[in-house]
């Protein structure tokens, strides 16, 4: 099954690509490269996922959030792209936890997004390198903010 096909099981869940909210580009393509501006758990109605991890909200409330920010990324993907058929692989995730400084388990909540590529693109070309740290606060409260880069096929 290709990634556009697998995709489609999660549109009920899947939100519309956001806007930027700032000065800067939600995803660049330099030659086969596209690099995608961090963001947020975005959900189809417009909400998101708030609160910090360890403090107002367990580590599943986190992994969940991490996932919708995949979610997120993915419907970027695909109306900037076109088609998520497009992306070879996952070269690099960077995902950032707001997180009380006790949380500890950073990588655990970033696995939702890393778990939910691995499932759309495969083992081998969904899985990068990674990065997952924690935040004293982020953007509106959010949970979970994920930046990616792709190699384009």
């Amino acid at each position: 099954m290709t990634a556009d096909i697998k995709f489609e099981a999660f549109v009920s869940e899947t939100p519309q690509a956001p806007a930027p909210a700032g000065v800067y580009k939600p995803i660049l393509v330099i030659e086969n490269m596209a690099y995608v501006s961090g963001h947020g758990p975005n959900l189809p109605d417009g909400s998101q996922f708030v609160g910090k991890v360890g403090l107002d909200v367990d580590q599943e409330y986190g992994k969940q959030a991490a996932r919708q920010v995949g979610l997120t990324i993915l419907a970027t993907l695909k109306k900037n792209l076109g088609s998520l058929n497009r992306i070879k692989r996952v070269v690099k995730v960077l995902g950032m936890v707001n997180a009380h400084p006790d949380f500890g388990t950073h990588p655990y909540v970033i696995n939702g997004c890393s778990e939910l590529f691995a499932e759309i693109f495969g083992e081998e070309n969904g899985i990068g390198v990674r990065s997952a740290v924690g935040m004293g606060s982020l953007p509106g409260r959010i949970t979970v903010e994920i930046e990616a880069i792709f190699e384009l096929h």
